[in-house]
């Protein structure tokens, strides 16, 4: 079996999570029957990490770059295409650090709005991620502040990595795991702790197939940045940390679904069990509901809702 990373492994994870703990959620684990949303009945785990701190997995690397890097005095910059922006926010504001948040103009309305919420000094850097990363780094070089890359470093994938051994400790039994995919942060940390023990399946918005493309391509290259989930799951291409470890330990059949399917499983999630998720928080469900992902007979599987910064549910009436 190949090796992960020398900084991203089990063991490295462990520790980190020892460290983030007092500030994040443990989110729940709830198993739900697969009729419940017209599909075989067939039990389901769902790991409602749209209940963090902040609406989103992020705040778990966020808080483990703040507590493991020795922050300037200029504080700290961070691109996003949102949900990273707002865990940013969120942790320096936790913990009495000064945060500057560029975010894409694609960025939505209720991102924006929490990065503001939670104190952060929010700047628009450019139409998508890509941009918005390339004004942070301008505004780095000029200030000697610390970047916090929103899934292309170490103590990003650890931080993300503790949300694959919460299911481990809550979920031993299953068999397959589906995430969603960005710039991959997250599938990558959850690889590297479960280091092929389940299988952990990609899931990607077809208009931002960044792990696909590198998959086909060999090493990471541009992908594609649209689709509906666009300001969650679109960066430029998959990170150069991340793709050794997903290409290591990721199924290597990426499953890719249509915005139709997004909004299906997002409806489906609200009407069936009141969960709230956005686009990019929703994908990897719908790799199930719309049946992308066709599991085996007797597959015992577990999804992944990673956020829920949206605003497309109401409550004014």
């Amino acid at each position: 079996m190949p090796a992960s990373s020398p900084c991203v492994n089990r063991d490295a994870i462990a520790a980190n999570y020892r460290t983030i703990r007092p500030y994040i959620r443990r989110t729940p684990l709830v198993e739900v029957d697969g009729a419940d949303f017209g599909m075989a009945s067939i039990p389901l785990r769902l790991k409602l990490e749209q209940l963090q701190h902040s609406g989103s997995f992020k705040v778990r690397g966020a808080f483990t770059n703040l507590l493991t890097r020795e922050v300037p005095a200029a504080g700290i910059v961070a691109a996003s295409g949102g949900n990273h922006g707002v865990a940013v926010a969120f942790a320096a504001q936790r913990l009495g650090r000064k945060a500057v948040i560029f975010v894409p103009t694609i960025a939505s309305p209720s991102k924006i709005e929490l990065i503001r919420r939670y104190g952060a000094d929010i700047r628009i850097g450019g139409d998508r991620y890509a941009d918005a990363l390339a004004a942070s780094e301008e505004l780095l070089r000029a200030t000697g502040a610390m970047p916090i890359h929103a899934y292309d470093q170490a103590e990003t994938m650890l931080g993300q990595g503790s949300v694959g051994l919460e299911i481990e400790q809550n979920a031993p039994d299953i068999d397959t795991l589906l995430v969603s995919v960005g710039g991959g942060g997250l599938i990558g940390g959850i690889a590297a702790w479960y280091e092929k023990r389940v299988k952990v399946v990609a899931v990607e918005s077809d208009g931002a197939p960044t792990l696909h493309v590198a998959f086909a391509a060999g090493r990471p290259v541009d992908a594609p940045a649209g689709g509906i989930a666009a300001d969650s799951l679109a960066p430029k291409r998959i990170g150069e940390l991340v793709f050794p470890i997903a290409r290591d330990f990721v199924a290597p059949e990426v499953v890719l679904v249509g915005d139709d399917d997004i909004r299906a499983a997002q409806r489906a999630l609200w009407t069936n069990l009141r969960v709230v998720a956005e686009p990019g928080g929703a994908a990897a469900f719908a790799a199930l509901l719309g049946g992308a992902y066709r599991p085996a007979r007797g597959e015992r599987i577990a999804v992944l809702i990673c956020g829920a910064n949206t605003t497309a549910v109401r409550f004014d009436t």
